[in-house]
């Protein structure tokens, strides 16, 4: 079995890849790191796991953990940590799959237009490793990321976005300018650590926007749908946040070329995702909502287009901490390895 090392353990990102792997039939996990409990069983900052995963937790720069034999590292880590990281697990002849933003561009300035926006230091910490790294959006790039030694999984918003809007992007059937991405989150999508705003007596029964100056998924959204279209792109994206645990939902508007009928954007879609394991594709006559890919790794796009008043429109429902993070994560390790994709990930989500 290919031995996997987890940094951020004892984070939501890091448990979720954890649970993934405990079941999986090809990887095993060699080691788990993280900032706090360092020295006592993962189990005992989740007793869930007890019995199902006791490895002691390891500081992730200690030699300890570098010296755990290992053919993969997964950096379940906020931005400004894998960059530090990465480079001696590569010489070590490890191949490196990160979370955040370190790794989702290509250059050393798109990397400082990005950290500019979420207010961290704009000089990364190993601009070398970025002309390596490949975006790790399956869907996309898959044959990219079976070669690749490093990779940035993609941002939640960004895995919603990009796959309802990509079809539609490729195929011209829209004006690629005053696409709006209308998008609301589960609470998760935060992360562990608590902040006032998400303290329950402020979230319960309660939604907003936020962030309405410049997301840091607005980047990657951008990117991946001008690569795709040829020419640059620009989308007006509002994040909200709603009052539940898990999972996104997206609305995506644009204006339809003229002469383009929603059988048109249908066939597009059916045809764009005909074979993928993890896109689900829909009419506007069958339901759809969170709770339908909770706890899945399915993206599922409900096609709607509005003849009427010539509006594309294509709803997009994923779990955040499953496509949106852990799922796509392992979806690209099983790339990375051989693996079939689905392999580990081959299940219904969760219901009620």
């Amino acid at each position: 079995m290919i031995g996997v090392k987890i940094i951020g353990s004892t984070g939501y990102g890091g448990l979720g890849i954890i649970e993934i792997l405990l079941r999986h039939p090809g990887f095993k996990i060699s080691a788990v790191a993280a900032t706090q409990e360092i020295g006592k069983p993962l189990s005992a900052a989740w007793p869930y796991l007890e019995g199902y995963c006791d490895l002691p937790i390891l500081a992730a720069d200690s030699p300890e953990f570098m010296g755990v034999e290992a053919e993969a590292v997964v950096a379940a880590t906020p931005d400004g940590v894998g960059q530090v990281l990465a480079g001696s697990e590569l010489a070590a002849g490890r191949r490196f799959l990160d979370y955040s933003g370190d790794f989702r561009f290509d250059s050393p300035e798109c990397y400082a237009e990005y950290a500019h926006r979420i207010g961290k230091d704009p000089d990364h910490k190993a601009p070398d490793l970025l002309s390596h790294a490949v975006y790790g959006l399956s869907e996309l790039h898959r044959e990219k990321i079976a070669r690749a030694k490093l990779v940035g999984n993609p941002g939640c918003f960004a895995v919603s976005c990009i796959l309802g809007l990509a079809p539609a992007v490729r195929n011209e059937l829209i004006d690629p300018d005053g696409i709006v991405c209308d998008c609301k989150s589960g609470v998760s999508g935060s992360g562990k650590k608590p902040i006032p705003a998400h303290h329950y007596p402020e979230r319960y029964d309660n939604m907003g926007a936020y962030r309405l100056s410049g997301h840091q998924h607005v980047m990657e959204i951008e990117r991946e749908l001008s690569l795709l279209a040829g020419r640059e792109i620009r989308v007006t994206f509002t994040p909200q946040v709603a009052p539940l645990c898990r999972g996104i939902m997206c609305c995506l508007y644009g204006r339809l070329v003229p002469g383009v009928r929603h059988s048109h954007i249908a066939n597009a879609y059916r045809e764009f995702y005909a074979g993928e394991k993890f896109v689900l594709v829909r009419d506007a006559s069958q339901s759809a909502s969170t709770s339908d890919v909770r706890g899945g790794n399915r993206c599922l796009l409900t096609v709607a287009t509005d003849e009427r008043t010539g509006v594309f429109r294509v709803v997009s429902h994923i779990d955040n901490l499953m496509k949106g993070q852990a799922g796509s994560a392992a979806q690209n390790l099983n790339i990375m390895f051989g693996y079939p994709e689905d392999m580990g990930l081959d299940h219904p989500g969760q219901h009620p």
